[in-house]
């Protein structure tokens, strides 16, 4: 029953969407998602925003407008046989069926990488508030304070929410489908979006330069984003593909950027941070198939469109 979904994936991926359509495509919506970026300015002519909030809130636009158009752009392409909203969503894997397998699991997983950091924020609030009922007001306060600090502030809402939306909705929900009917390869597609994605991070180059005034640091800045963005497409993509939903990867995409890079190592922890770092990558790549498993996600796994690659990987 599973290698009888592979025919027609293939047989789509020949007589529909080719690979060229589907990588033009996906570079198309790539340059736009970062382009549009400047349009106010530069195509616009708009007056400079006057708060680094309105200038922010300018990009957020502009985001959500690309995102709207690259999700337009897959549904014309896509041989989608259906205009129903619950079929049109379920392409881009928004879905409220198995919703908490979605959001628990992958986290679950994706916290495993940052064990050395979690024990290492474990240890700052022990040594500075200890476990007494104050020391336990004294963080709920913090995190509280913490929270509306958040809530109120611009850039947060970019990193935590805008960003990892309308990323994950252009370069996970709407390229990985392309791709797949297509007929790329599964874990081609894992290792190929991530090129994508990492173009969204390429005008960052110009605002570091900017600000540090050289070339070489800028360049190395950008470097190393970009190889943490490649890797971290890969997973994310990884996630959407193996579950089928699209909150698999938008949730870990939150809490990757709230973590940031995860903690290898700590001299004040005499080694247990470190320890607990290479336990929790261990725990990872033990579980990172079996928390993803696509039955867990799925009511079934026959049947499937082309865009739906978990039913032919078990």
């Amino acid at each position: 029953m599973v290698m009888a979904d592979f025919g027609p994936v293939m047989e789509l991926a020949e007589d529909g969407l080719s690979k060229l359509q589907s990588v033009m495509a996906c570079l198309a919506m790539a340059v736009f998602y970062v382009a549009i970026l400047y349009s106010p300015t530069l195509i616009l002519r708009l007056p400079p925003p006057s708060s680094f909030k309105s200038f922010m809130i300018r990009r957020f636009v502009c985001a959500f407008f690309s995102s709207l158009l690259s999700i337009i752009l897959c549904a014309s392409i896509l041989p989608i046989r259906s205009w129903k909203m619950s079929y049109l969503s379920s392409v881009y894997g928004i879905r409220l069926d198995h919703m908490w397998q979605a959001v628990v699991y992958p986290l679950s997983l994706t916290s495993l990488m940052y064990s050395g950091s979690l024990v290492l924020n474990v240890l700052s609030l022990w040594s500075s508030n200890g476990i007494s009922s104050d020391g336990q007001d004294h963080i709920l306060s913090n995190f509280s304070d913490k929270m509306l600090q958040h809530i109120s502030n611009i850039s947060a809402w970019r990193n935590y929410i805008v960003a990892p939306l309308t990323e994950e909705l252009v370069y996970r929900a709407c390229m990985v489908p392309l791709l797949l009917c297509a007929g790329f390869g599964t874990y081609n597609v894992i290792f190929f979006c991530p090129i994508f994605f990492s173009l969204a991070h390429l005008n960052h180059f110009l605002e570091f330069y900017m600000q540090h005034q050289s070339l070489a640091r800028a360049f190395t800045i950008v470097g190393l984003q970009l190889c943490y963005t490649v890797v971290f497409g890969s997973y994310a993509s990884f996630l959407f593909i193996r579950t089928g939903h699209f909150i698999a990867p938008l949730i870990a995409h939150v809490f990757c950027n709230i973590m940031g890079l995860p903690t290898l190592y700590s001299r004040e922890s005499g080694g247990l941070v470190t320890v607990s770092f290479l336990m929790g990558m261990m725990g990872f790549i033990l579980l990172l198939f079996p928390l993803t498993y696509p039955g867990m996600y799925n009511n079934r796994t026959d049947s499937c469109s082309c865009w739906q690659r978990y039913c032919i990987w078990s």
